[in-house]
């Protein structure tokens, strides 16, 4: 599956946008704040119905416009489809697969399978426990309806736990049986959460392992390992934190406060990595999330680069850009701000089918190879 066309109306800083792009490289270069990564945006989008900076779907609606479409039409062997992402002023976000609407955006996940790298993505290594578990969650909903699910009514069952634990300690009285129903729907969904994680890690490590020794040339070695109580039934956790979360005012125990404990060199890279060490380990993770996810799906998700060269060597830049221009990878987007630097890693591997896109106010022109580089 490749994006063949995309078309942006109000989106961010683009007003109307239209650009077709290659199966394989499709480069956007052009100074900090032109709109690079706000295409790349608007691709994420149509994978996974929302932004990957904004949590707000308004805010991605161009200033004084009163809504936003993202339009793309993919090409999946000899099929296009056509997948469309329209938010409105004061009503639902609509994603739609060939003009029909979804009836939950749910069901979209996983449709468009999507990697995206990005600077930001740092915080999965040096943030808190939270950005590693959504980092493990998010491609098991890509590749699991039924872990999908079972994630949001636990996230729901959550939410309302604690809104009752809230409450109750305002109101100065205990409800048994209420904690005790939450309590049972937290077991159900919870299970299943633990169990998919602890096989994810199992399956990941391998994977993981081989990008991290591909990039480092073995000469350092990473490691991941899934940090839980899943060994203590959940119910049992519930009952014994029972006091702890109604004097707290929320659930303290749970698959919610799982991690994912990363290493270099036996030490714990949040600490004590160092920056280009970080990326190595954040890049090793993207790239065995590409890996996992073409595995289970048999779909290669595109695959989006923001601003990953920074901080790499340009040996090291011209390898991951041979790799993932590969037979190994699908359709491939980055950016750079240094056009020359793209055309000399393109200029070394002719075999790869690219396009060069200058980005400039918002607008994305292809632009002729330059025969000098």
């Amino acid at each position: 599956m490749y994006l063949a066309h995309l078309q942006l109306t109000n989106f961010k800083s683009y007003a109307e946008l239209e650009a077709d792009f290659c199966p394989n490289v499709n480069c956007l270069v052009g100074n900090n704040g032109v709109g690079k990564t706000n295409a790349l945006d608007a691709i994420y989008y149509l994978s996974f119905c929302k932004s990957c900076f904004s949590p707000t779907d308004t805010q991605n609606i161009r200033l004084d416009e009163d809504f936003f479409a993202i339009h793309g039409k993919y090409r999946l062997e000899e099929e296009e489809v056509k997948v469309s992402c329209i938010q409105k002023r004061g009503q639902p976000k609509q994603m739609r697969w060939n003009g029909k609407a979804y009836h939950s955006l749910g069901e979209h996940i996983g449709r468009v399978p999507l990697v995206m790298v990005s600077p930001y993505d740092q915080q999965i290594i040096t943030g808190g426990s939270e950005g590693r578990r959504k980092f493990v969650d998010g491609v098991l909903s890509q590749t699991d309806k039924g872990y999908l699910s079972h994630l949001l009514q636990y996230q729901r069952a959550l939410e309302q736990r604690n809104k009752l634990l809230k409450q109750m300690y305002e109101d100065r009285r205990w409800d048994e049986p209420s904690v005790s129903m939450w309590d049972e729907q937290l077991e159900r969904h919870g299970q299943v959460l633990y169990d998919g994680r602890q096989q994810f890690t199992k399956d990941f490590q391998p994977l993981f392992d081989q990008y991290f020794s591909w990039i480092t040339h073995d000469t350092e070695q990473g490691t991941l390992q899934y940090v839980t109580r899943a060994d203590v039934p959940l119910r049992q956790q519930l009952e014994e934190a029972r006091q702890h979360d109604r004097y707290a005012q929320y659930t303290t125990v749970g698959p919610h406060k799982d991690d994912l404990e990363l290493t270099i060199g036996g030490l714990a890279a949040k600490r004590y990595g160092s920056q280009g060490q970080q990326k190595t380990l954040m890049l090793a993770l993207k790239l065995a999330q590409f890996e996992y996810i073409y595995r289970r799906g048999g779909v290669k998700p595109i695959l989006l680069l923001d601003d990953v060269f920074d901080k790499l060597d340009m040996e090291r830049v011209t390898q991951l850009v041979q790799l993932v221009g590969s037979d190994r990878f699908g359709q491939v987007f980055l950016t750079d701000t240094q056009r020359g630097r793209v055309e000399q890693i393109l200029a070394e591997l002719p075999q790869l089918e690219s396009r060069i896109f200058e980005v400039d106010h918002s607008q994305l022109n292809l632009m002729e190879r330059r025969q000098d580089v």
